[in-house]
């Protein structure tokens, strides 16, 4: 699903699509699944917290929805440059990346209400 691409991420394919969400988000079970694969050594993360993934030039928090399609992110329409719905590229922040990148954005850890 996702393979290491650099010190501070992982690449991976998803099907991006437009949605009239607020907040990005990916199928429950694979952002479950991503978040103790991918952060679990670093017990830094909670399951449910977001992932950060970078979709053209802009960094996101995605949580989980069990109304996505698994293999999925749905964003809203305003936050991708390119033509979706689309098979695309998708960076995902290492845990240490995006505790840096969820702070700068003024996430508080344990606050789920921070993200929307």
């Amino acid at each position: 699903m996702f393979e290491t691409f650099s010190a501070s991420y992982y690449l991976g394919q998803l099907y991006v699509e437009p949605s009239d969400r607020d907040v990005p988000a990916i199928q429950r079970a694979d952002h479950e699944r991503m978040n103790e694969r991918l952060y679990g050594d670093e017990g830094v993360f909670r399951v449910d917290a977001p992932l950060v993934m970078k979709v053209d030039n802009g960094h996101i928090p995605v949580l989980g929805d069990e109304e996505v399609p698994s293999g999925t992110l749905a964003i809203p329409a305003d936050a991708s440059e390119g033509d979706l719905p689309a098979e695309r590229d998708v960076l995902l922040a290492t845990a240490d990346r995006a505790a840096e990148l969820l702070r700068y954005s003024g996430y508080r850890f344990g606050d789920d209400a921070a993200v929307t």
